[in-house]
């Protein structure tokens, strides 16, 4: 082997952390998947706005995230609000002075059922919030990332639900589908800026949403584990692991991507 290749390969120490230098804006970051986000991401070098509906949430994360040395801080927003959403992005940038990651991972859940029984009003607000507010984010993060980064990442939190049909939460699935194609959209359309846009598509997951839906439908969660190769469900940091990945420079040439992580339940 070329020993200039092994020299230029091997010699140079790995940097310290997958995210440090970058800021990252993370959705949903008052709990759950989002949560662990916000802390994996800091301890992984980044600097974190986190964002949320529930202010006291933000701020256990935001100084648990300083107690360990690391640096965020947190807005409170909607994101059925357009406003507020942009608002939030651009809080990102005054504060940090730039943006170059963002997860969007907020979502509202609504009672399992068939489709039929869903009501309106829910089928709305999780497309308000599931749907809508995902794209208002994706436009303000795309245009923050461009207007300082120049280069950057954008990982979406789907669900395993939206890769086949799901009769127990319809509404749901139906949303995080639709987001599947908005992130495909996406790649296709800011890859030739360097702004990679990816999703992750989470199985079974011990979150307050699963947890709640567990407690409306007792063992469900482990039904779905008897359906999941590795047979247990996901603590939210090891799907936060896959989105730090996604949104690190590690993952270069991955864009367009929507990557379940699911413990082999599709397989």
């Amino acid at each position: 082997m070329d020993n200039d290749f092994m020299d230029n390969e091997f010699s140079a120490p790995a940097a310290l952390g997958l995210l440090v230098g970058k800021v990252a804006f993370v959705t949903g970051a008052g709990r759950g998947i989002g949560a662990a986000a916000a802390r994996l991401f800091a301890r992984e070098g980044a600097r974190v706005l986190l964002a949320a509906r529930t202010e006291e949430q933000l701020k256990a994360v935001t100084e648990r995230i300083r107690a360990a040395g690391g640096t965020a801080d947190y807005v409170v927003c909607d994101l059925a609000d357009g406003a507020a959403v942009h608002a939030a992005v651009d809080s990102a940038v005054d504060r940090y002075g730039r943006l170059d990651i963002a997860f969007n991972n907020g979502a509202t859940s609504v009672p399992p059922g068939p489709m039929d029984q869903v009501p309106e009003a829910d089928f709305d607000r999780v497309y308000a919030v599931n749907l809508r507010g995902q794209w208002l984010a994706m436009s303000a993060e795309v245009a923050a990332i461009r207007a300082t980064a120049g280069k950057g990442a954008i990982v979406n939190n789907s669900s395993v639900g939206s890769l086949r049909g799901n009769p127990e939460l319809p509404a749901y699935g139906a949303m995080k589908r639709a987001l599947n194609s908005l992130t495909e959209s996406a790649a296709l359309t800011y890859g030739p800026e360097g702004i990679r846009v990816n999703a992750i598509a989470p199985g079974t997951t011990l979150t307050e949403m699963v947890r709640a839906w567990n407690d409306r439908s007792p063992g469900v969660v482990d039904g779905l584990n008897a359906h999941t190769p590795l047979r247990r469900a996901a603590d939210p940091d090891e799907i936060a692991q896959a989105a730090a990945w996604l949104l690190s420079d590690r993952a270069s040439y991955v864009t367009g991507v929507v990557l379940p992580v699911d413990g082999g339940m599709r397989a």
